[in-house]
C-alpha cells in the first residue's frame, strides 16, 4: 500500500514537472509566461562512450517527447551528459538498479545535475490551452483543415477565449495560416455558415486536393466538408466510365469533377451563385470542360431541365448522325445517352423533399427506353435522421414524397457519419420504379396528385396518369 501510494504521488509530481505554468483566465497570449525549468540527474561520459551508455541505460534514460537524452557538456567538448529518468532525484542514484548504478560509477566520469529549459515552443496546443482555460475544462483543440484554413466549431462556453485559442492553434500548426470559427448565423437560402476569423490572415480562398482533383473556393461563401472525402470516394467507386451523372446539389464539384476525371458525363447544379462560379472555375482548373455541364438553378427545376437537355443532346446527335456517314446503333449509344445512370442528391437537410420531381418525369419515354434497353436511374439521396429507428423513419419519409413505396430489398441505406450526439447522416440508394418514372400511381395516389396540382395543369396530369395506368397495371402490382 505504501509503495503504491508513493508511486502514485511520484507519477503526479512527474506529470506536473513537464506541464506548462498555469495561466488560468488569460485572454491575451503572452508566450514569455510559458517557461519552466526541469532539474534532472545526468551522467558525464566520454563522447566516444555515448552509444554504449545509451544501450546499457536504455530503460533508465530521460526519454521525454521532443527532448534529447544526450546534451552537450558545458565544461568540456570531449564529454557529453547522458540524462537519466526524472524519477532519479539524487546524486546517489536512488531508484536505479544496483547493476546499472555500478556500471555508471565504473564507466562514467561523474554524476551531475542538469537543467532542462522548457518554453512555449515545447508544449502542444492542448497543453497550452488547458493552462489558460479554467481548471477542469476540456481543451477545444479539434478543427477541420480546409486548405490553409483551420475551421473550428467552438461551444459558447469557450467564446471568451476564442481569439487566444485561435492564436494557439495558429502557432502550433505550421500549415495553417487562418483560424476561423463557425458562428450561429446560417444563410437560409444557400445553407453555408458565417465565419469569424479568430487568428491569422483574413483569407478565405482555400485550395484543396481531393480524389486526385484540385478545388478552389471561398470557404466563407460555399459549403465544403473535408470529413466527407471518404463518402465522396465511396460513391465515385460505384460510377463507371461512360456513365451519365446528374449532380443536383453539386457545390463546387467534389462529386462532379472526380466523376468527370473517371470518364463520366456530368450535369452539375448548385443554386448558390458562389458555388456555381467556383464549380465553373474548378471545371477549368481540372480540364474537364467537355465532361461537366454546370447549372445555377433550383434543384427541382434543374432535375427536369437536365433530363430535357440530355434528351435534346441525344436527339441532336442522332439527327447529325443521319446526315453524315451512317453509324451503327451501338456506336451511337456509346457516344451519347438519352438518360442518366445516377442522380446524386447531397443536401441532407432537405434532399428528400426534392424527390417528387421524379414523378412522371419520363412519362413519354417508356417506348424509347425499352427500345434502347436502358435501365432506370439510380438515386443517391442524402439525409439526416434523429430517430432511434432511422431506416424505417427515412423510408417512410421517402415513400411519402415519392407517392409510391420503396419495395424491400430494392434500396440500400448507408451510414455516412454522426454529425451530432443525436443526429446521423445517411445515404439512401435506390432505383426509380416504373411507376415513378412513367407516372403510374394507385387510384388513391392519382387522386391526391390531381387534387394537389395547380388548376391549369390538373387535366394534363390527370390525363397522363389515366393514360399510363392500364399499361402498367400488371407490371407494378
Amino acid at each position: 500500500m505504501c509503495i503504491s501510494l508513493r508511486s502514485t504521488f511520484f507519477f503526479r509530481q512527474y506529470q506536473r514537472m513537464f506541464l506548462p505554468p498555469v495561466q488560468h483566465g488569460a485572454t491575451v497570449l503572452n508566450r514569455e509566461l510559458f517557461r519552466r525549468t526541469v532539474d534532472v540527474i545526468g551522467v558525464r561520459v566520454p563522447t566516444n562512450s555515448v552509444a554504449k551508455f545509451l544501450k546499457v541505460l536504455n530503460k533508465d534514460l530521460f526519454n521525454q517527447p521532443k527532448l534529447k537524452n544526450v546534451v552537450n557538456d558545458p565544461e568540456s567538448s570531449n564529454t557529453k551528459i547522458v540524462l537519466l529518468n526524472p524519477k532519479v532525484e539524487s546524486l546517489e542514484l536512488d531508484n536505479i538498479p544496483s547493476d546499472i548504478k555500478n556500471f555508471i560509477n565504473n564507466e562514467g566520469l561523474g554524476i551531475v545535475r542538469h537543467s532542462v529549459e522548457l518554453n512555449y515552443d515545447y508544449w502542444g496546443a492542448d497543453d497550452i490551452i488547458k493552462a489558460i482555460l479554467p481548471s477542469g475544462v476540456e481543451s477545444p483543440t479539434s478543427f477541420t483543415q480546409v486548405g490553409h484554413i483551420a475551421h473550428m466549431n467552438l461551444r459558447n462556453e469557450f467564446l471568451p477565449w476564442k481569439h487566444i485559442i485561435g492564436q494557439v492553434i495558429l502557432d502550433k500548426n505550421p500549415k495553417i495560416a487562418t483560424v476561423v470559427n463557425k458562428t450561429d448565423v446560417i444563410d437560409t437560402t444557400y445553407r453555408f455558415f458565417k465565419m469569424e476569423v479568430l487568428a491569422g490572415e483574413n483569407n478565405m480562398i482555400a485550395e484543396v486536393k481531393e480524389s486526385n482533383c484540385r478545388f478552389r473556393f471561398d470557404f466563407s461563401q460555399v459549403y465544403w466538408n473535408s470529413r466527407l472525402h471518404t463518402e465522396h470516394g465511396r460513391l465515385l467507386s460505384i460510377f463507371k466510365k461512360g456513365d451519365y451523372i446528374c449532380d443536383v446539389f453539386a457545390g463546387v464539384g467534389p462529386f462532379a469533377i472526380p466523376a468527370a476525371k473517371k470518364g463520366c458525363i456530368v450535369y452539375a447544379n448548385d443554386l448558390n451563385p458562389a458555388s456555381y462560379n467556383y464549380l465553373v472555375e474548378n471545371i477549368k482548373l481540372n480540364k474537364v470542360y467537355d465532361k461537366v455541364y454546370p447549372y445555377n438553378l433550383d434543384g427541382k427545376l434543374f432535375i427536369s431541365k437536365a433530363v430535357l437537355d440530355l434528351q435534346k443532346a441525344y436527339d441532336d446527335n442522332a439527327e447529325s448522325s443521319k446526315t453524315s456517314k451512317v453509324k451503327s446503333n451501338a456506336t451511337l449509344q456509346k457516344q451519347n445517352s438519352c438518360n442518366f445512370n445516377h442522380f446524386v442528391m447531397n443536401l441532407p437537410a432537405t434532399a428528400i423533399e426534392f424527390l417528387d420531381a421524379f414523378r412522371g418525369l419520363w412519362k413519354d419515354k417508356e417506348t424509347l427506353f425499352k427500345s434502347l434497353n436502358l435501365e432506370l436511374p439510380m438515386i443517391h439521396c442524402y439525409c439526416f435522421s434523429k430517430s432511434d429507428t432511422p431506416e424505417s423513419e427515412i423510408v417512410e419519409r421517402i415513400n411519402t414524397v415519392l407517392g409510391h413505396p420503396l419495395q424491400e430489398d430494392t434500396y440500400k441505406i448507408h451510414f455516412v457519419r454522426k454529425v451530432a450526439p443525436n443526429k446521423d447522416m445517411f445515404c439512401v440508394s435506390f432505383q426509380l420504379s416504373h411507376a415513378i418514372c412513367y407516372g403510374f400511381f394507385s387510384e388513391k395516389r392519382k387522386q391526391d396528385i390531381i387534387n394537389s396540382a395547380p388548376q391549369d395543369s390538373t387535366s394534363v396530369e390527370g390525363d397522363n396518369i389515366n393514360k399510363h395506368a392500364k399499361r402498367h397495371k400488371l407490371e407494378d402490382q
